[in-house]
């Protein structure tokens, strides 16, 4: 009887530890949905604040964790994306990990779930943005956006520093002749606003447009053409924000394909809570825990 005993006792504490181990394992995957993030830095690109091999910690809450068919994101299919309401809105300057909005080609706007970058936000929905003499400048907005240091050294550059394909820019037009030191007004489309549907709004907003409205957008001749229908002007459905990354001369960033849309957004990365030197594999103390500014 007293075997008996113990092997039910043993077996009492197994599935014990079996349902802990469940619950913990669910509330660690609702915690990476709701509440937080970790994103380790692959790059220089932005660079000085972030090194490559910091590990940043985004906290999900402050502007609304994202719900969507992860079964459909997984299998690289597209899915509606649904926003649950944050503390607070994206800010300029503030940095953000996102989907890369062009994992496949820079034609098209798709997401891949598991393709993240990390830039500052630069342009708010609404906001006309320029560049001049590689500063950013946005209309009625006077404080310093990004890191200057590095745009004041694009600015001192000539045209023949740079590799060809990384001194032309977004659109790629040759009408507009947009580069990294000279680019712009662009205006960065918020949910609800209208733009002119000519030549110039096809080249600038086709990519988006044919994003929201799963439908191609043609320029023939002087007209542009949504699903064979002219259109001279268009409605937004979404909002979108220019990112860039702080080491402006090595970041594929919005100088180079364009606007984001919100709904990549993952959310603000706040702090970093490791670092590893890459080289030597040790930890670099004086970085943990620092916050992202």
């Amino acid at each position: 009887m007293q075997g008996r005993y113990d092997v039910k006792k043993w077996f009492d504490v197994l599935l014990n530890l079996v349902f802990g181990g469940i619950c913990l394992f669910l509330l660690w995957i609702l915690a990476q949905v709701f509440v937080f993030a970790s994103f380790r830095i692959p790059s220089d690109s932005m660079s000085p604040e972030l090194k490559e091999g910091d590990f940043v910690l985004v906290w999900k809450p402050l502007v609304g964790a994202r719900l969507f068919n992860l079964h459909k994101s997984l299998n690289l299919e597209q899915t509606e994306i649904y926003r649950i309401p944050g503390f607070r809105k994206i800010r300029r300057n503030d940095v953000v990990v996102f989907n890369f909005p062009h994992p496949n080609d820079w034609s098209h706007i798709e997401m891949h779930i598991l393709k993240y970058y990390i830039k500052r936000c630069i342009g708010l929905p609404g906001d006309t943005l320029s560049i001049h003499g590689g500063i950013f400048h946005i209309a009625g907005v006077a404080s310093p956006l990004g890191n200057l240091a590095s745009q004041k050294r694009i600015g001192q550059m000539k045209a023949e520093d740079f590799p060809q394909e990384v001194f032309q820019s977004f659109p790629y037009d040759s009408l507009l002749n947009w580069n990294i030191k000279n680019f712009g007004p662009l205006y960065i489309p918020k949910a609800g606003s209208e733009v002119k549907m000519d030549r110039t709004g096809w080249v600038l907003y086709h990519k988006l447009i044919e994003w929201e409205q799963g439908k191609d957008l043609i320029f023939r001749g002087s007209s542009v053409l949504l699903n064979d229908s002219v259109i001279t002007t268009y409605r937004f459905r979404k909002n979108y924000y220019f990112v860039a990354g702080d080491r402006g001369e090595n970041s594929q960033d919005s100088r180079y394909w364009g606007l984001l849309p919100e709904e990549y957004i993952v959310g603000v990365a706040s702090r970093i809570w490791k670092s590893v030197d890459r080289y030597t594999d040790k930890v670099r103390w004086d970085r943990v825990w620092k916050a992202i500014e």
